[in-house]
C-alpha cells in the first residue's frame, strides 16, 4: 500500500488553469505506475490520465487530451496533473492512484488496476 495525498484543488473560472499534485509516502514511488481519476456527483469514477513508472509513457481520456498534462518527479515522490482550458464539465473530485502491481512498465486505465488511492481534491470550474 502506498499512502497518497492530493493537493492543489480549488475554484477556477472556465478557460483557466490549475495544477494538482499528489505526494506519495513510499520510498519506492518510482516502482509504481500512477493515475489520475475524477468523480463528479452522480457519476462513476473515470480515468483522466495515466503515467508509467519512468514517465515516458502517458495516456489520457479523450475528453482531456490536449488540455491536461500528467507528469511525475520520482525524486520528489510526486505526480502532477496540469489542467488548462478548464471547462465546467471538468468539475469533480480528483484522485490520484498507484498501480496495484509495482515494477511494471505498463500504464493502466482500469480502476481495478490501481491498489492505493488518495483522499481526493475538489476542482470546481465556474462558467
Amino acid at each position: 500500500q502506498v499512502q497518497l495525498v492530493e493537493s492543489g484543488g480549488g475554484l477556477v473560472q472556465a478557460g483557466g488553469s490549475l495544477k494538482v499534485s499528489c505526494a506519495a509516502s513510499t520510498g519506492t514511488f518510482s516502482s509504481y505506475a500512477m493515475g489520475w481519476f475524477r468523480q463528479a456527483p452522480g457519476k462513476e469514477r473515470e480515468l483522466v490520465a495515466a503515467i508509467s513508472r519512468s514517465g515516458l509513457n502517458r495516456d489520457y481520456a479523450d475528453s482531456v487530451k490536449g488540455r491536461f498534462t500528467v507528469s511525475r518527479d520520482n525524486a520528489k515522490n510526486t505526480v502532477y496533473l496540469q489542467m488548462n482550458s478548464l471547462k465546467p464539465e471538468d468539475t469533480a473530485v480528483y484522485y490520484c492512484a498507484a498501480a496495484r502491481t509495482p515494477y511494471s512498465s505498463n500504464t493502466y486505465r482500469r480502476l481495478a488496476d490501481f491498489g492505493s488511492w488518495g483522499q481526493g481534491t475538489q476542482v470546481t470550474v465556474s462558467s
